[in-house]
């Protein structure tokens, strides 16, 4: 089986960086495994590689589904084990990656089956988030499944309701389940290369990012979405820096403070993203890009399981 090459990290780590630097070092191709970049005409808020990226590396997986269409972790997988199959199949070497954690896992260990939806179970769960409040439902996953909890983000109501229904149907947490399916043999022969930059320093990247998406024209961004009928109560209108901005134009908060809340949520989501990684065992850490040995991932690229 060729090897595959992933990095991983929090938002505003680097990795866009990276992978066009260690894919345009030996020829290889991009695989995205972030769930928010597959969305046609969110560019700028989910940091997307420009068109001259796109011209110096071929990418894949972004803008495969319009915004109103959900993208699944099987879906994902499938998409990807396709792009893979293809790129490989011309023999150029694959660098998958993202932060979307539940994307990076599937890919490499599958997915954890789990018991059938409970419609019932479901709509009542749904009726509770629109009388409580989506957050209720959050705190009451994190009291019987914190490590889930720390890996959903707040807004994300689907996987909410579902790792509750996981929990309540098998009496076991849904990262339990997740863990116990690591032991699975993996899909693919892979090295991952984590990007974990001091939190101090990570924090400022991401502050000084979200302003420099401003500048770039994020809100002009989604009110176009808007006007397009793409709404806040779609799953990829729920992505950090549009739920937001969603709010900012219905009139429920100022400019300013829909952008120290994109700041705010966005730093939140990397502590989680960094405190899920740091618990995996095969990701081999570096600072930051310039701290990658770029001749030695192109070796492993290179060489043969």
């Amino acid at each position: 089986m060729t090897p595959l090459l992933v990095i991983v990290g929090p938002t505003g780590s680097g990795k866009t960086e990276l992978a066009l630097r260690l894919a345009e070092s030996v020829g290889g191709e991009i695989v995205s495994a972030d769930s928010q970049q597959v969305y046609r005409g969110m560019d700028i808020g989910t940091g997307k590689a420009s068109a001259d990226e796109r011209a110096r590396v071929p990418h894949h997986l972004l803008d495969v589904l319009s915004p109103d269409e959900e993208m699944t972790a099987a879906r994902f997988v499938e998409l990807a084990d396709a792009a893979i199959a293809e790129v490989q199949g011309r023999g150029k070497p694959v660098v998958v990656a993202g932060g979307t954690m539940l994307y990076v896992r599937a890919l490499l260990r599958g997915l954890f089956e789990g018991p059938p939806a409970d419609p019932e179970y479901r709509s009542a769960l749904t009726k509770r988030a629109q009388h409580e409040g989506l957050e209720s439902l959050w705190e009451e996953l994190a009291l019987v499944d914190r490590n889930s909890s720390e890996t959903i983000h707040k807004t994300d109501q689907r996987r909410i309701i579902r790792a509750l229904e996981v929990h309540t149907k098998t009496g076991i947490p849904l990262s339990e389940h997740h863990r116990r399916h690591q032991a699975e043999p993996d899909r693919y022969v892979a090295k991952v290369v984590g990007l974990g930059p001091d939190r101090e320093l990570l924090y400022e990247k991401i502050n000084a990012r979200v302003l420099g998406m401003m500048q770039a024209g994020l809100l002009a961004e989604v009110a176009g979405l808007r006007a397009q009928g793409y709404g806040p109560e779609l799953r990829s209108q729920q992505a950090i820096g549009y739920s937001e901005l969603h709010d900012h134009l219905a009139g429920r908060s100022s400019e300013s403070a829909a952008v120290e809340l994109i700041q705010r949520n966005s730093r939140r989501y990397a502590r989680r993203q960094l405190s899920w990684y740091r618990g995996q065992e095969d990701v081999v850490w570096h600072a930051g890009p310039s701290e990658v040995d770029l001749g030695e991932l192109g070796r492993y690229l290179a060489s043969a399981p």
